[in-house]
């Protein structure tokens, strides 16, 4: 069996989240529960996943160590500070990886509507080919605009949207193929992995994922997982040996 680190990134700033409790979008409950911790536990109770790394800003780290020191022991979840931007902390956390994990996954820890199925089929693919992240295919008309006012952009063009995908994670490396990605960073500040992965020249897979594995990044986001928690996939028991055998994937979709 692969072993893989997940590291999530969780030391923005959380400026467009916006709520009369004044936290950052990972620590705030969702439904009773913070929603990094939603998200981490995906991963610690999976038999492949050896390691768990969270990256908080230095700002929260002593609350954070506080308010969740439970969870933390419980979860046997490794901290390390954030940087200044997503690359920075991301890099921060790779080089606490422990030497025995063969790949790294990253997944937002404001992403807590993940599920095993989808877990599974992304590291199946990081496993087959190197590198792999979950994503959607664009279905709605996509505009290239300029803006115009405060509350209103003007049409260029319409952009095709046959081949444009809505990038999501995890996003998944065979630990080498990340280090390299960011040997090779010079000043790139990336949006996410994959595009350090591409300007290294490494290959990336993506697999469909699901509209239902939103980031929450407005109070909007917020809202919205709180009513997706109900609709989410059940999780199945899956054949070890063929992990997806037994699923139609359009219901994932």
């Amino acid at each position: 069996m692969a072993k893989f680190a997940v590291i999530l990134p969780a030391a923005g700033k959380s400026e467009r989240f916006k709520t009369h409790q004044q936290k950052k979008k990972p620590f705030i409950e969702l439904k009773g529960r913070p929603v990094w911790v939603r998200t981490a536990e995906q991963f610690c109770n999976r038999a492949d996943v050896i390691q768990t790394i969270i990256a908080v800003s230095p700002e929260d780290m002593e609350f954070f160590k506080e308010k969740f020191r439970p969870n933390l022991a419980f979860m046997n979840v490794d901290i390390v500070e954030g940087g200044a931007s997503r690359a920075d902390s991301v890099f921060n956390a790779l080089k606490a990886v422990r030497d025995d994990a063969e790949y790294v996954a990253v997944h937002d820890a404001a992403r807590p509507l993940i599920v095993g199925a989808w877990i599974d089929r992304v590291f199946s693919e990081a496993v087959g080919h190197g590198a792999a992240i979950l994503g959607t295919p664009i279905t709605s008309t996509v505009k290239l605009a300029r803006a115009n006012s405060k509350a209103a952009a003007v049409i260029d063009k319409t952009i095709p949207r046959e081949s444009l995908w809505q990038a999501q994670t995890p996003q998944v490396f065979r630990k080498d193929l990340l280090m390299k990605a960011y040997a090779m960073r010079g000043t790139l500040e990336p949006t996410d992995e994959a595009q350090l992965a591409e300007n290294a020249g490494i290959p990336v897979s993506i697999v469909e994922g699901s509209p239902l594995n939103l980031k929450i990044t407005t109070f909007d986001d917020f809202k919205m997982a709180e009513a997706l928690l109900a609709i989410l996939p059940a999780e199945k028991k899956l054949n070890a040996l063929h992990p997806f055998a037994d699923e139609d994937p359009k219901m994932w979709r």
